[in-house]
């Protein structure tokens, strides 16, 4: 009986352990720039893995941060902006113990396209928009001729 009690003990803690680790974060915060690798891996558990670019300066190296996605949701929307600046929704999580929940800490929560390219601070190029769309009138009738004078 003894075993039994230290063996549900053990499953509780290791259970409340994983609660916690899930559940809390390290941090959150944002990151933009353009995806450049994106793909499901995984031999057992199936995880969204993703590079995307970081330019803070034009000429400057790159920086590339890898992160980890979750929701099939959010990776479709990832997927629909290839090659568009975007903005990722991170939470970063510690203490994971295998590489299951992904290969990285950083686990994207959301994603938003960026409209306008930062320069400088204070200095930026806007993204051209689509010219609206011409309002849509009735096509006018078919206009005739009139008839000459003296012919019917």
């Amino acid at each position: 009986m003894r075993v039994v009690g230290i063996v549900v003990a053990t499953l509780l803690l290791i259970a409340g352990y994983f609660w916690i680790v899930l559940s809390w974060n390290y941090s959150t915060g944002e990151r933009a720039g353009w995806v450049q690798k994106f793909s499901k891996k995984g031999w057992v558990c199936k995880t969204w893995e993703g590079e995307i670019a970081l330019v803070t300066m034009p000429g400057t190296a790159q920086e590339k941060f890898l992160f980890t996605v979750w929701d099939d949701d959010v990776a479709a929307q990832i997927n629909r902006n290839m090659g568009r600046r975007v903005s990722l929704r991170y939470e970063e999580k510690v203490g994971l113990p295998t590489s299951c929940f992904g290969e990285t800490r950083h686990y994207v929560i959301g994603v938003s396209v960026v409209e306008e390219i930062p320069l400088a601070p204070g200095i930026v190029v806007p993204v051209p928009q689509p010219p609206p769309a011409a309002p849509q009138t009735a096509p006018a009738a078919p206009q005739t001729a009139p008839a000459a004078p003296g012919k019917p």
